[in-house]
């Protein structure tokens, strides 16, 4: 097997077994709950506010998105310094196709973290909708996109108080930020984008309750089906 090929294999396993680890649904059963059963089923963190209350929402809020981080900023620089004094010229091309290469590595590791967050192995490939982890993973990558996202979403929520239309609205403009803000990386973009469709997928229950009108709104008390 050629070394970019193993380097490539192992950092998808990497970051994708890293992204996989449901916090929520951990944060969850330590409580005896669930969290599959409850409010929206789904184990992302804003569900987990709903059901276990805001610090441990916001615990697996941050420990979605750091995973997202530590997949491009660890996981793949690792693969990529353990594997790099086996690299040749053959193998990779010229010095700027190495540097190249890492950057694809790294892309790769975001791609894989949110696929794992998203259909993690350990819930019979069911999880969350990977907006904190799409944001730990261009915190690393993007992240004046993950600012400009952010705002975007802050902005949604405070005028709509809908967390979905937040989190909608985020995957819209990161994708778009990312292709207007130097510098301009083709791969970059169309990963971002396709990251972008899958978390509107992802939030098409979502959708489906707001053109109804029986979706949840922020600060409501009573658990229904959530956004995260």
């Amino acid at each position: 097997m050629r070394v970019p090929v193993l380097a490539y294999i192992l950092t998808a396993l990497g970051a994708y077994l890293l992204g996989s680890i449901p916090f929520g649904y951990l944060a969850a059963k330590a409580k005896g709950i669930d969290i599959r059963t409850v409010g929206s089923g789904n184990i992302g963190a804003t569900n987990a506010m709903r059901v276990l209350g805001k610090p441990i929402g916001l615990t697996v809020l941050v420990l979605d998105a750091v995973k997202g981080f530590l997949a491009v900023g660890l996981i793949a620089p690792a693969v990529y310094n353990w594997l790099a004094p086996h690299f040749t010229l053959d193998s990779v091309g010229n010095i700027g196709h190495l540097a190249r290469f890492e950057i694809r590595l790294c892309v790769l590791a975001g791609v894989f973290a949110v696929l794992g967050h998203n259909y993690t192995c350990w819930l019979k490939f069911k999880g969350g909708k990977g907006i904190a982890t799409t944001a730990g993973v261009y915190l690393a990558l993007a992240p004046w996109a993950v600012l400009v996202a952010l705002v975007v979403f802050i902005l949604a929520v405070l005028i709509t108080k809908y967390v979905s239309v937040g989190s909608i609205a985020s995957a819209v403009a990161l994708p778009a930020t990312v292709w207007i803000l130097p510098p301009h990386n083709l791969l970059l973009g169309c990963v971002t984008t396709a990251l972008g469709v899958l978390a509107i997928y992802k939030h098409k229950s979502n959708i489906k309750r707001l053109m109804a009108g029986t979706e949840n709104r922020l600060g409501q008390k009573k658990p229904a089906e959530g956004a995260k």
